[in-house]
């Protein structure tokens, strides 16, 4: 199961730099866990989770597989974008395809790096992108409408339910609105995705400031904030030119060291990573083992079977049950054996809604 972010922002605002840092990052993560550079501009990076060493240690393993989330940095994106300014084209078919979007905003002056805008205003060039996308989104829904409306006249049943998605999805769009704004039930939701509206995506806004504002941000980046807040949307602050600079460095020691020379608590680049893994609202289990501890991605929400799946097909179709133990109960009690012993190990069914943390051993027959 993949899950990508693309990462958008208007020429010069430090997008390349930091999906540069995270590649580099990526690669110097290679020797822990399987890493593949799929395009020149998609790269995988593994979710930073303390609990895996806790694991690994009371497991005896020997290998660590983080959960790993994929980046992709989108080229193209100018005023305009929406009409094939640019790369306009290329931009919106490769942002189409992501799960969510990293919108990185300038929130820096530097009279050495020109603005394309002319000036620094985090606000201005958010609504620039957002734009684009939403007019993006406008021209195709009305395509889609005109399509779904010969086919309701066919007395086409699925496409009379999909046309009403797309119609409240209209309204939003001509009132100036992102369609992740729409109101609609549980059974609507799956209809939304096949429309494939780029605005509908959740956003993380990254504000990239200069190095002494990494640590506290700064005025450019607090309206950022106050707009995220309105937005019910997150938001990070991180420094590109920091993140550049740790990528290079080799080990975890030194990292911490040059760190804490700036007042920092940890890397901006994991920061963005754990938001991303929320903003698509996943969550994490684990599998233990001599052979491995390994972190396994799914949606919130998701039961046992679905969990199991993500494994293998055949886990999830001959499902029996799962034998699970709560994280805090596994380090407690010494692991594994220690945990069925105080009787923290529970045998949990079909129905069972995996919690972010279990330590789970599938039983299936096929």
């Amino acid at each position: 199961m993949g899950f990508n972010c693309g990462i958008v922002g208007l020429p010069n605002v430090g997008k390349s730099t930091l999906f540069n840092a995270l590649t580099a990052t990526a690669n110097a993560q290679a020797a822990n866990f399987p890493f593949c550079t799929i395009e020149p501009n998609v790269g995988r990076v593994a979710v930073p989770d303390t609990r895996l060493d806790d694991i690994a240690k009371l497991a005896g393993s020997a290998n660590i597989i983080p959960a790993q989330l994929e980046f992709v940095d989108i080229a193209g994106l100018v005023k305009g974008a929406s009409k094939g300014e640019g790369l306009g084209n290329q931009f919106l078919a490769n942002i189409r395809e992501t799960d969510a979007i990293i919108h990185v905003l300038r929130c820096f002056e530097d009279g050495d790096i020109t603005h394309v805008e002319g000036s620094v205003d985090p606000i201005r060039d958010a609504e620039i992108i957002e734009t684009e996308l939403m007019l993006a989104d406008l021209e195709s829904i009305d395509k889609q409408i005109t399509n779904m409306t010969k086919k309701v006249k066919g007395a086409d049943k699925d496409a009379a339910a999909l046309l009403d998605v797309a119609q409240k999805v209209k309204v939003a769009l001509d009132a100036g609105e992102p369609v992740r704004t729409v109101d609609l039930s549980d059974d609507e939701l799956p209809l939304l995705k096949k429309l494939q509206m780029i605005t509908s995506k959740p956003v993380l806004y990254v504000c990239n400031v200069n190095e002494d504002d990494a640590a506290k941000g700064n005025d450019f980046s607090s309206k950022v904030a106050d707009m995220a807040k309105a937005q019910n949307a997150n938001m990070v602050v991180i420094s590109a030119a920091i993140e550049a600079e740790i990528s290079t460095l080799e080990t975890a020691d030194e990292k911490a060291e040059f760190l804490d020379s700036l007042g920092l608590e940890e890397a901006g680049l994991d920061k963005i990573i754990r938001s991303g893994f929320d903003l698509l609202s996943l969550q994490t289990y684990f599998t233990a083992g001599p052979k491995e501890t390994r972190a396994w991605t799914i949606h919130k929400g998701d039961k046992a079977p679905q969990a199991a799946g993500v494994i293998h097909t055949d886990f999830q179709k001959g499902f029996i049950r799962a034998e699970t133990t709560a994280f805090d109960d596994y380090v407690a009690n010494g692991g594994e054996q220690g945990a069925k012993e105080k009787g923290k190990t529970r045998q949990e069914g079909k129905d069972y809604v995996v919690q972010d943390g279990d330590i789970i051993l599938f039983k299936f027959n096929v």
